[in-house]
């Protein structure tokens, strides 16, 4: 038994992000909760390239906005454990291609007269971001996670010492 409990406590923890992502949607208002869960499982699972980014009469805008439902609150989840105030919010940027890798770009603002730091480029290619089952989706989105509360780690420390060198 002793040796069971250790290895579930070794175990990295997870978010179970695919329904984080769901409730995203739903509490900010973007859409009803069958709505949210149909249309991330038709955008996240199936068959590569995902038909749903490619066949509208907007695939900018359709690419765009599902590039920033996935990654919105994965930033909004990083940004919360690492206990930012509301003076130094962190935007999301997209650069959409419809041939080859779109951009995302998240950066923070740390305040009037402060350089801003990019925390993460991450190159997508969205018609491409389709996943096995769940888990591959948490495996994924829990990589990014990773990646940005380090980012913001390292950005604010040197905000930290950029303002006591200041003093």
């Amino acid at each position: 038994m002793g040796k069971k409990l250790t290895a579930v406590r070794k175990r990295a923890r997870s978010r179970n992000w695919l329904a984080y992502v769901c409730e995203t949607l739903v509490s900010s208002g973007d859409m009803p909760t069958w709505e949210a869960a149909s249309y991330l499982t038709e955008n996240l699972f199936g068959e590569k390239p995902n038909p749903q980014l490619l066949t509208p009469a907007n695939p900018h805008e359709v690419t765009a906005q599902f590039l920033q439902r996935l990654y919105h609150p994965i930033v909004e989840a990083a940004a919360r454990d690492m206990r930012l105030s509301s003076s130094t919010p962190v935007h999301i940027f997209t650069d959409i291609s419809l041939t080859g890798n779109s951009a995302v770009l998240i950066v923070l603002f740390p305040g009037h007269n402060r350089p801003q730091r990019l925390l993460m480029l991450d190159a997508a290619k969205a018609w491409d971001l389709v996943f096995e089952d769940a888990e591959s989706f948490n495996t994924w989105a829990e990589e990014r996670y990773r990646q940005l509360v380090n980012a913001l780690r390292t950005a604010l420390s040197k905000m930290d010492e950029d303002l006591l060198a200041a003093i």
